[in-house]
């Protein structure tokens, strides 16, 4: 079973939206299994979709198509199917009915340009929308299948979960479970950790089950993922159980979580498990900290507060930092002993520095100090971060949330 992907939008040609749900999908396609050849991007004009897709099977047994059935005029991704699968487009009462009802239940009035919503190709199966007013649509084309689903990504990830890779699974007779584990790690280039684990990738290559690959991440550190396939879910996982105490015993404290959790919820549990609470205080950051720790579910359990001593003013009267220069150790240090004690918390920690773009103090941009308050350990670290203005922020988070984890996970 070879597969494609057309994703349906003139704004994605301009770039004023970027395609997440390809890859997504593309993704999900490699976890079941099913060959994903090729993934194209074409405007909102019926006959290009029409091209695109005449072309795509040709090559492929299947294609999903992402976006073009929203109720403007320029969503015409069911025209388009129907001329490829040279019928008309009817008419479900029962769609009409399931649109209305949603609108219904917002306490709205159903337009009628949502009606086009209800029309589908004669001799397709539509999809039931669960999540929007969009239908889905699995529509054959002689002994082929094209699927459509909604673009917006939410809707897209449920139908296509709910609907449209199962039945592509059946059609392809998959027998085979695939199963990957991710883990994230922080500390190290990605060149180094490749070369960490050279040995590994060499024995991987050679058995071609399981299999690793490196996933550069940004701000996010370098994921390493691990991928096994088996006859049943649990014999997959006892692969990857294998291979990930041996990735672990190479990269140690480098690995930071084993199942693709963020960085702050790892340190959430830490907190928890030691019965601590936490307070940051932050001048360069501006509250990035504090934003990714409340993205947390449950992160009130131990989350205090934080502070934004943007103004050197504010760090100086409200968190007790001494006067004198704001990009130093002594200040990073005052500034997460303070909002530990303003908080009541019992971990505090602190963000100081220059993201840019000019000196400050004397000292270039990615100049910055971490600070961390714990019992009597008090101090700061200081790091040089490379980017721009965000990545030196946005890096300053996580180096300072990894250094709090590794502070709680010693013995």
């Amino acid at each position: 079973m070879r597969c494609e992907v057309v994703a349906v939008g003139t704004e994605l040609l301009l770039g004023q939206i970027v395609d997440t749900n390809s890859a997504w999908m593309g993704e999900q396609l490699a976890l079941r299994g099913i060959e994903h050849l090729r993934q194209t991007k074409v405007g909102d004009n019926q006959d290009r979709i029409a091209t695109v897709l005449r072309e795509a099977l040709e090559r492929a047994d299947a294609v999903i198509v992402c976006g073009g059935l929203g109720p403007t005029q320029d969503d015409i991704t069911r025209e388009a199917i129907a001329s490829v699968m040279g019928v008309e487009l009817v008419r479900h009462d029962e769609l009409v009915e399931a649109i209305s009802d949603l609108f219904a239940r917002r306490g709205r009035t159903m337009p009628a340009n949502n009606l086009r919503q209800a029309e589908v190709p004669a001799g397709a199966t539509p999809i039931e929308q669960r999540t929007g007013t969009a239908p889905g649509l699995i529509c054959p084309v002689g002994d082929k299948v094209v699927y459509a689903v909604p673009g917006v990504p939410y809707e897209m990830r449920e139908m296509l979960e709910r609907a449209v890779l199962p039945d592509l699974e059946r059609r392809a007779g998959v027998r085979q479970v695939f199963v990957s584990r991710t883990l994230r790690t922080w500390g190290e280039s990605e060149s180094r950790i490749a070369e960490l684990l050279a040995p590994t990738v060499a024995r991987l290559d050679e058995t071609g089950n399981p299999t690793l690959a490196f996933l550069a991440s940004g701000i996010e550190g370098i994921k390493v993922r691990l991928t096994a396939r088996a006859a049943t879910a649990p014999d997959a996982a006892h692969l990857l159980d294998a291979e990930e105490t041996e990735v672990r015993s190479v990269l140690g404290d480098l690995v930071f979580s084993g199942d693709d959790e963020p960085m702050e919820a790892v340190v959430g549990r830490l907190l928890v498990a030691r019965g601590l609470s936490l307070a940051v205080a932050e001048s360069l950051t501006g509250g990035l900290v504090a934003s990714r720790i409340v993205n947390v579910p449950g992160s009130s359990e131990w989350f205090r507060g934080g502070v934004v001593a943007y103004d050197s003013e504010v760090k100086f009267d409200v968190l007790g930092v001494p006067r004198g220069p704001v990009v130093s150790e002594a200040c990073a240090v005052a500034m997460a002993d303070g909002v530990r004690r303003l908080c009541g918390a019992d971990v505090g920690l602190s963000t100081t520095g220059v993201a840019g773009p000019t000196e400050q103090e004397g000292h270039p941009p990615g100049t910055v100090w971490l600070g961390l308050a714990v019992g009597d350990d008090v101090h700061a670290v200081r790091i040089t971060l490379p980017g721009d203005r965000d990545r030196i922020r946005q890096m300053s988070v996580i180096s300072l949330m990894d250094r709090l984890r590794r502070h709680l996970a010693q013995p």
